[in-house]
């Protein structure tokens, strides 16, 4: 996994890099349990169809699946429970205000450990529409083969 500077990548979430836009990420602290952290040190953590949302003040992390740890015991955690997201109230109101102004979406893009503990990078996203996905894929498309065609060509010149 990639590090920098004291951070360890755990999960990316790359469909929603697909499916959404990004406008804007920020850092929240997550709620867990010693079995979950374990857990997320081995990298058996599933980002790809959670979401966060704002209950009672609070902000949830809903969908994300950990795996159970191999050595835990009777205590182990449920795998999909909703986790609890550590952020300051102002911003949680802040971003709570902008999902039901704008109706946009709170959605996780990374897990990773910060100086030993688990962070979650959240992205406040626009949905993408079907064909803003199919224009996407075939500009990615044109470019690596504009890629290629320059390296061929370099290659032909040497």
């Amino acid at each position: 996994m990639a590090r920098q500077s004291g951070i360890k990548i755990v999960a990316d979430n790359r469909k929603a890099r697909h499916d959404y836009r990004f406008l804007e990420t920020h850092e929240a602290g997550i709620e867990l349990r010693g079995t979950e952290v374990k857990s997320i040190r081995q990298g058996r953590v599933n980002l790809t169809d959670s979401y966060a949302q704002v209950k009672r003040g609070e902000l949830w992390l809903v969908g994300m699946h950990i795996s159970p740890y191999e050595q835990g015991n009777r205590f182990n955690h449920e795998p999909l429970r909703e986790r609890r997201l550590l952020m300051h109230k102002r911003e949680i109101m802040r971003l709570y205000g902008q999902t039901r102004e704008r109706g946009l979406t709170l959605v996780p893009t990374k897990l990773y450990l910060k100086n030993g503990r688990v962070k979650v990078e959240l992205a406040l996203a626009q949905g993408r529409r079907d064909y803003d996905k199919r224009d996407r894929i075939r500009d990615r498309d044109l470019d690596r083969q504009a890629a290629e065609a320059v390296k061929r060509r370099r290659m032909d010149f040497d």
